[in-house]
């Protein structure tokens, strides 16, 4: 970015971390530097604690939060300081400025996070506990961690967050977890308060808040486990989903790395794009699927297993594509047979991206041939079989057959 040429040799910005203990919890050098710059940064919060401090201009952050940077980089080269919560590095606004300043432009005083108060609290040793942070986030990101023992520390929007996160757990087969609320960490008002998460009864509770999580899973919790390849039966689908076993198999072969983008092209159920996603938080998905009704279901099913911000496209390929961020990996698992979808997916795809089709109908395998032939790549034969009963016995009923043919771009 042209924006992060530094303008000089000394830093010009400085992000300080307040706790709720204001001017008590800061070193001299952040009290210092706060009460010389000219313009100082943060939320109403922020500026009440440090109000004995501040002598120069102070700015509240606007809405939308683009127009408050915009402010701060107009006054590039001038002292400015920004006030934050705790840690600014750690799901705060340092992260946001950091991609528009220069590291050698900013100088940062980070104090205790909610994070590491929380755990010093309750004993927990941080490296052990999922930190998660629901501030204005979907609730629903809770989800890929409630396992029998987990320890989980969650950063809530508001008061409301902590029963909002009871019900989900109550709801999930979880309600005997320990949910227990730390109010105002590091302040006179600082308060800790437990209870069960289905008989959650807590009320009158500080806005700023985070809840610690001793997650405990009733019969039938629904606890997505590590693994490609999950029960189909966590799905909600019509019966146009991939199968577990090919579903594994196909995720393996799109090889999600950090950060990348997949287009599930006729996306069904959106298991693949879903599975993608619980890879890990950086991954993406574009659900393409041209059903309303599949395409509904689709969204209710990454709510459902935490990845709310799976995007979906209603309508039918090669059309929906046009305008689509470039993407690193594509699955074509139905409808792919339809002229120019192949060659559509093909030419979006980044250089080194992985194509990944798989084929039930022969129609479809003849593209997948005719493809491999011209192109190259892997053809794989998948045929899965269970048992199941024959009259008084058992025997194996095969499934149809899958066709997977794997590419690369060059």
């Amino acid at each position: 970015m042209s924006d992060l040429s530094p303008p000089g040799n000394q830093p010009w910005l400085t992000i300080i971390g307040i706790g709720e203990d204001g001017p008590e919890g800061l070193g001299e050098e952040a009290r210092r530097l706060i009460a010389s710059a000219p313009a100082v940064f943060g939320g109403a919060r922020h500026h009440a604690l440090a109000a004995s401090l501040v002598t120069g201009e102070r700015f509240s952050w606007q809405s939308p939060f683009e127009r408050s940077v915009d402010a701060v980089m107009q006054r590039r080269g001038t002292p400015v300081v920004v006030l934050a919560s705790g840690d600014p590095f750690l799901y705060g606004v340092g992260a946001t400025l950091s991609r528009h300043v220069a590291a050698d432009e900013m100088r940062t005083i980070p104090a205790p996070s909610a994070f590491s108060l929380a755990a010093s609290r309750l004993g927990w040793p941080l490296q052990d506990v999922a930190a998660i942070s629901l501030h204005g986030r979907p609730i629903e990101l809770m989800r890929p961690h409630l396992h029998p023992g987990r320890r989980i520390i969650a950063l809530t929007s508001d008061e409301n967050g902590p029963r909002e996160l009871a019900n989900l757990l109550a709801a999930d087969g979880f309600g005997q977890s320990q949910l227990t609320v730390l109010e105002a960490l590091g302040g006179s008002r600082e308060r800790r308060r437990s209870a069960i998460a289905a008989d959650f009864d807590l009320a009158n509770i500080d806005p700023l808040n985070v809840c610690a999580l001793h997650v405990a899973a009733g019969e039938g919790a629904r606890i997505l486990p590590f693994v490609a390849g999950l029960e189909d039966e966590l799905f909600e689908h019509d019966g146009q989903i991939t199968k577990r076993e090919i579903r594994a198999m196909t995720l393996s072969a799109l090889a999600p790395r950090h950060g990348q983008l997949l287009w599930d092209i006729g996306a069904g159920s959106g298991s693949i794009g879903i599975e993608w996603m619980l890879a890990d938080p950086s991954l993406k998905t574009i659900a393409i699927e041209q059903s309303p009704e599949r395409a509904a279901r689709i969204a209710r099913n990454a709510s459902a297993f935490g990845v709310p911000h799976l995007a979906v496209v209603e309508g039918a390929a090669p059309g929906a594509l046009m305008g689509l961020p470039e993407p690193d990996a594509i699955f074509l698992g139905g409808g792919g047979s339809e002229a120019g979808i192949v060659d559509a997916a093909i030419a979006a795809l980044k250089r080194g991206g992985r194509l990944v089709a798989n084929a039930v109908t022969l129609e479809m395998e003849a593209v997948l041939l005719s493809e491999h032939a011209i192109r190259g790549g892997s053809l794989t034969r998948i045929e899965i079989a269970r048992a199941g009963a024959i009259g008084s016995m058992s025997g194996w009923r095969p499934a149809m057959p899958v066709t997977q043919w794997r590419w690369t771009k060059g």
